[in-house]
């Protein structure tokens, strides 16, 4: 229940004002039942009175003229305007509590995105995160009905109050009934809710398989291999075989708990109809009246079913409750690599460039070192190559720089100074990053450029001039709607592209950040030989003046770089210009003849 008041200050935060009103009506619609019920006790005791008369009227009109009628008239008008009301503020808290919820859902929704945003790369590549968020992207919308329910509640503990108060005027000795046959009932529930969010807890990861596999089966991006492969047999039976395991243990639960729950209901229409025969014997013996023997019944019929409901309610919110948890616990997790409380000012232009000094950095629980021992500098204003084999360290290196990593051992200096005394977003907003596993975002053609420094997307100036430098503008040409085209085949009317003419799309957005450091991560790999030599003319000239980084397996883009560092291990293994590493004899010219002998 420690979720509860969180999970209020979220609900206040989406609306106050829809919160107030909310709250407001249903305090109202609360004390209407128990209101009704006394007037239709009124009601009975005022026909009892008017039926025992001696004297009675014997046509309408007559009981009219006499006036014997007009209390009750009164009273009748009394129900039906109660009656009326009930309906009318039972349509407004539905309209304005399924507004409420919409504004809770998506604020929480924005408020997830926004954190998430906030945290370590590191986390995301953790399964055991990948799981946390699941379960908080799931309560964003899937808790919404507990506000509605917790309202209710609210709403049924005035009207307890109200009914208990005309039993406790009447006969106090009822309410030890009621207590009595309810407690079991609610015991249980609150049993198997629990076990309920247990399961539901243990099982995220398999969940997490089942959505993947039904994603994977039918989707527009793995399509084609499921068609070629044949492997629409494998992954059904994979899902149903998952499935199937989800079927038994939430049928087992809900064996259990319906047997239960059929033994705790028995006890309470036990214990009600004991009730009931009491009451009925005091009406007989002469200490209620045929209205009392209504009220009576009737409160303690409702307030049964009302405190059955508030009791597997409570039990019901706790269990919701502890599913908040997952979205609240997300919002717990704290990133590591952050600002500094006094950022230094990000150097404009840079003028000594970056040092790395005996970089380490070892991935979360691998016993491997990404990189290690890592010295060398990268100086303002040249191109510097890293080849390598794969997982040698060249992508870690980048993602080093970037500061979507720090490293565990050493430290990389800007201009003399270490990267983390720099604002953290300054450094990435400096830094342009293209990786060879880009987005490919299913946005119009203009937009996917714009990404790359997304708060100049009004400016078509721009986002064109970085689509001319990356050659990516005879693509945009052959689009119908040119920039406004919609690329991607997620949504209607958009046109897939080429993997060659998506990765001129994705260096388009780094021409777009116009960065003072570029870095392209085997930027030509869907490339053909053409259009790769007229992105690195283009590159050369273009990156001129900017610090600039290349990794590409292709010996011959590597060329053009003022300086390439060899990586094997994790460690700089040999640096100079493509010349000199053929004069070297080393491992970069062994690779070189590798490649260049596939071409003879």
């Amino acid at each position: 229940m420690r979720n509860l008041p969180p999970f209020f200050a979220l609900v206040w935060r989406a609306s106050p004002g829809l919160t107030t009103l909310s709250a407001v009506i249903r305090l109202l619609r609360a004390l209407q039942p128990a209101l009704a019920l006394f007037v239709g006790k009124l009601i009975i005791d005022e026909i009892v009175m008017l039926a025992q008369r001696p004297e009675r009227p014997e046509t309408f009109g007559a009981w009219v003229d006499s006036g014997l009628l007009d209390w009750i008239a009164l009273l009748l008008l009394a129900e039906l305007a109660l009656a009326i009301l009930a309906d009318l503020l039972g349509r407004i808290v539905s309209f304005t509590e399924s507004l409420l919820s919409e504004r809770v859902s998506n604020s929480s929704s924005v408020r997830l995105m926004e954190h998430a945003a906030t945290l370590d790369l590191e986390s995301f590549e953790d399964a055991e995160f990948q799981n946390s968020l699941e379960r908080a992207r799931r309560q964003t919308s899937g808790r919404m009905t507990l506000m509605t329910q917790v309202f209710g509640q609210a709403q049924d503990l005035v009207t307890v109050a109200s009914f208990a108060a005309g039993l406790v005027l009447y006969a106090p000795w009822l309410i030890a009934f009621l207590m009595l046959a309810l407690i079991p009932g609610f015991l249980g529930e609150a049993h198997f809710n629990a076990e309920s969010y247990r399961l539901a807890y243990s099982r995220t990861p398999e969940r997490r398989e089942l959505d993947y596999v039904r994603q994977t089966a039918a989707s527009a991006e793995t399509a084609k291999e499921v068609k070629i492969f044949g492997l629409q047999a494998f992954l059904t039976e994979r899902y149903r075989s998952l499935a199937a395991e989800f079927y038994r243990a939430n049928r087992d639960l809900a064996l259990r708990r319906a047997g239960w729950g059929a033994v705790f209901a028995a006890l309470g229409t036990i214990a009600y109809y004991v009730a009931y025969a009491t009451i009925v014997w005091r009406t007989l013996a002469g200490a209620f009246s045929i209205g009392d023997l209504t009220f009576l019944a009737g409160s303690f019929l409702r307030l049964r079913g009302l405190l059955e409901g508030l009791l597997a309610g409570f039990s019901t919110t706790a269990a919701q409750a502890l599913y908040l948890g997952d979205l609240f616990s997300f919002f717990e997790v704290k990133p590591r690599i952050v600002s500094p409380a006094n950022p230094r000012r990000f150097p404009d232009p840079i003028a000594e460039g970056f040092l790395f000094e005996d970089v380490g950095f070892l991935y979360p629980g691998a016993e491997r070192w990404a990189v290690r021992h890592l010295s060398f500098a990268l100086r303002p204003g040249e191109v510097v190559a890293l080849v390598g084999e794969n997982g040698a360290g060249k992508t870690t290196l980048v993602k080093l720089l970037a500061r979507l990593y720090d490293p565990v051992e050493g430290r990389i200096l800007l201009d003399g100074h270490d990267l983390k005394d720099y604002d953290l977003n300054a450094v990435r907003a400096k830094i342009g990053v293209i990786f060879q596993d880009f987005v490919r975002y299913n946005l119009n053609a203009g937009d996917n450029i714009s990404v790359g420094r997304i708060e100049a997307r009004d400016d078509r100036p721009r986002i064109e001039r970085a689509a001319g430098r990356s050659l990516a503008d005879s693509v945009i040409a052959k689009l119908p709607a040119g920039y406004d085209q919609m690329v991607g085949k997620r949504f209607m009317n958009g046109v897939e592209l080429s993997g060659g003419e998506w990765q001129k799309i994705a260096i388009a957005r780094a021409y777009m950040r116009e960065a003072e450091v570029l870095i392209l991560d085997e930027p030509t790999a869907a490339l053909d030989a053409r259009s790769e030599y007229g992105v690195f003319e283009r590159f050369r000239e273009l990156s001129r003046g900017k610090t600039t980084v290349l990794i590409s397996h292709r010996f011959s883009s590597v060329r053009i770089a003022d300086r390439i560092l060899v990586l094997a291990d994790g460690k700089v293994e040999a640096s100079g210009t493509h010349e000199q590493l053929m004069e070297a004899s080393g491992r970069y010219a062994e690779l070189f003849e590798l490649q260049a002998a596939g071409y003879r």
